[in-house]
């Protein structure tokens, strides 16, 4: 049986030839993507796109790099939120390790997602980068919404429990094949089946044995192949079971 994959977070309108790697994509058996906004222009033209493709959906969002542009783009990011094919608000969160925005900034525009993934009931996917603590002080504060992804995960044990004990899902990038990333691999590890995902982020952070180059969707099954490995499972299964998983959590149809 020919395996099946979904990519969980990439931006494809960001690669140089989309619609080559969307095709490359599903000879690899790439079954399905979720094409990620994180501000306005990209978020439209993750909706155009999952318009157009019937294997594409789109989450709508406002990075924490660009927070702040919430006031100038919030009205229309809101009304595209309800747009058909849209499974998903964000990325959405903190990175304290760049602050290309404001801190208080990044925690209104979290906030506000957050907000909309409950009202909207859509599925949270969150950018968390060196800001676990406060991350999770907002989740605790507003509730994780009843789907909630922490994309590319790259905490360790402790961080992978707690989002866990939110009944999040750990979504797991390149950086698992990478050969310093003991700490996620240990995460990956602790997760339980029916809470992983597998995505490749692309164009950023393409996996061993591709590292260097621009990544593209048909490699997640090279993440997936090295999430295996890290959880001693055979490849089949973690194909079947973040496939599984990915189509619960966006609720893809």
């Amino acid at each position: 049986m020919t395996r099946r994959w979904i990519d969980s977070h990439c931006h494809l309108p960001s690669l140089e030839e989309p619609d080559a790697a969307l095709a490359a994509a599903r000879d690899a058996g790439v079954a399905a993507i979720v094409c990620v906004g994180t501000d306005l222009a990209s978020s439209q033209a993750a909706v155009d796109l999952a318009a157009r493709e019937p294997d594409v959906w789109a989450t709508v969002g406002l990075h924490p790099h660009d927070a702040s542009h919430l006031d100038e783009e919030w009205a229309a990011l809101e009304a595209l939120a309800g747009a058909p094919r849209v499974v998903g608000v964000g990325e959405a969160g903190f990175d304290l390790f760049y602050e290309h925005s404001a801190r208080d900034d990044q925690e209104a525009a979290f906030r506000r997602q957050v907000e909309l993934a409950h009202r909207l009931d859509r599925a949270l996917v969150i950018h968390s980068r060196d800001a676990w603590d406060d991350t999770f002080r907002v989740l605790d504060d507003l509730g994780a919404p009843r789907r909630t992804v922490f994309h590319c995960f790259t905490g360790g044990t402790r961080e992978a429990r707690r989002a866990l004990d939110l009944d999040a899902y750990l979504s797991f990038s390149g950086i698992v094949s990478f050969k310093n990333a003991e700490d996620v691999r240990a995460a990956a590890q602790l997760a339980p089946i029916d809470r992983v995902l597998v995505e490749t982020d692309a164009p950023y952070l393409a996996p061993v044995p591709h590292r260097g180059q621009s990544n593209r969707p048909a490699w997640v099954t090279d993440v997936g192949a090295a999430l295996a490995d890290a959880r001693d499972e055979p490849v089949d299964r973690i194909a079947s079971a973040t496939a599984a998983n990915a189509t619960v959590v966006f609720d893809l149809a």
